[in-house]
């Protein structure tokens, strides 16, 4: 198959349908692989941020969003040790700011199906699943991909290929862009509970508990519908088997200890998985471009890994569709370095910044942490910077500061 401007993405998930939804929108070609028999419905991002729900507000993709997941505007700190409430941040003093101050708990395959059904529509996208992108080769003017089927081998030609295909991309390691960056020590635990917090607990959809030796993120996601699922993340000592912490008996102490309740809470998932914080050394390299888990993994507090692989997506198909129709290629130097920049400056420093706020062990460290929390969300000037960072906003317009001249330099 070739085309002088058709399009390669390897992943079919969110980051590469949007690229695909993007691209297609404006007459490009486009042919994704996607290594799964079908989209994969498990239980993963779900908090979509107002910065990210501009972009996909653009496509058209919002209002759906919503009615499949939940709104939030509001999220809480809590001490866990004391049972305060220690700060309450809402999005609606964003207001002036976006056109949605609030997330959508909207899970990502979800996001994935959505997209996926406005692809099926567009002539000039084809999603292939059971297809993974084996190896590659490029020139000056096109990228032939080797691509796995359950028929043998084919071969795909295209002018650009773009890695949207996870943190172990295929991509990335075949055009020998090094990760950089570290692995945490302790895994994540992810429980999926039936239980109702909101309305048993009186905890709001989006809620963090910061605890000097078990911190807890707990949030509502929609599910098949009302009334709902609770998810709650915690941190899991890397010494322990997977086997011993996913069982029936370690799950529910953890919940026990946690959130003491006489009767047992039914656990509908649990998942323990590595949490990485790593960049891509570029997410370009000649014909190859990076986006989304490819090109940056960091921990889920707070919520900014696939927001800030969507928000690639959209940055990567407005220049792409320029090239393609033109423009000097030097727009995908751009592309690169706005993204890897504030991949860097925002969404890694802000991860790593939710964590720690959350395990600070040390008093009165700990102490100063929890109140400049609470002085931060009661006073409207601080809280409103504050949400602008968390809410990504102020990294999109961090990127859009970010020159060609720079890209050059």
């Amino acid at each position: 198959m070739t085309s002088d401007k058709r399009v390669l993405v390897a992943g079919g998930g969110p980051v590469g349908l949007f690229c695909a939804l993007l691209l297609g929108r404006q007459g490009i070609p486009v042919t994704v692989f996607d290594v799964n028999d079908e989209l994969q419905a498990d239980p993963r991002a779900a908090t979509t941020h107002p910065a990210t729900l501009e972009v996909l507000g653009e496509a058209g993709l919002v209002e759906d969003m919503a009615r499949v997941g939940l709104t939030a505007p509001i999220f809480q700190f809590w001490d866990r040790p004391t049972g305060n409430l220690v700060a309450t941040f809402d999005l609606d003093i964003l207001k002036n700011d976006t056109k949605y101050p609030y997330v959508i708990q909207c899970e990502q395959f979800k996001t994935a199906k959505i997209l996926l059904d406005r692809l099926v529509n567009m002539p000039n996208v084809e999603v292939l699943f059971g297809h993974k992108v084996a190896s590659f080769e490029q020139s000056a003017d096109r990228v032939t991909a080797q691509v796995e089927t359950k028929n043998g081998m084919k071969t795909f030609d295209g002018a650009w290929l773009i890695g949207a295909d996870g943190g172990r991309s295929t991509i990335r390691k075949g055009a020998d862009i090094p990760f950089e960056g570290f692995t945490w020590a302790e895994r994540f635990l992810v429980l999926t509970t039936t239980f109702d917090f909101n309305k048993e607990l009186g905890y709001c959809p989006r809620s963090y508990f910061a605890d000097p030796d078990e911190w807890c993120n707990c949030f509502k996601v929609a599910a098949d519908g009302p009334p709902g699922l609770w998810r709650l993340v915690f941190p899991a000592d890397a010494n322990v088997t997977e086997e011993s912490l996913l069982t029936d008996e370690q799950v529910h102490a953890r919940f026990q200890k946690f959130f003491p309740n006489p009767k047992p809470y039914d656990i509908v998932h649990r998942n323990l998985y590595t949490v990485h914080q790593r960049v891509a050394a570029t997410f370009r390299k000649g014909r190859i471009l990076l986006a989304g888990d490819s090109a940056h993994v960091n921990n889920s507090i707070g919520g900014m890994g696939l927001n800030g692989g969507l928000q690639d997506a959209a940055n990567l198909a407005e220049k792409l569709v320029q090239v393609l129709n033109g423009a000097s290629d030097r727009l995908m130097d751009l592309y690169s370095l706005q993204r890897r920049t504030v991949s860097i400056e925002y969404v890694q420093a802000q991860s790593i910044a939710n964590k720690k706020q959350l395990e600070t062990r040390e008093p009165e460290e700990r102490k100063k942490v929890l109140d400049d929390l609470a002085a931060t969300a009661a006073d409207p000037v601080k809280a409103r910077a504050y949400l602008l960072r968390t809410s990504m906003i102020a990294l999109q317009e961090r990127a859009a500061s970010i020159t060609l001249e720079e890209a050059a330099a």
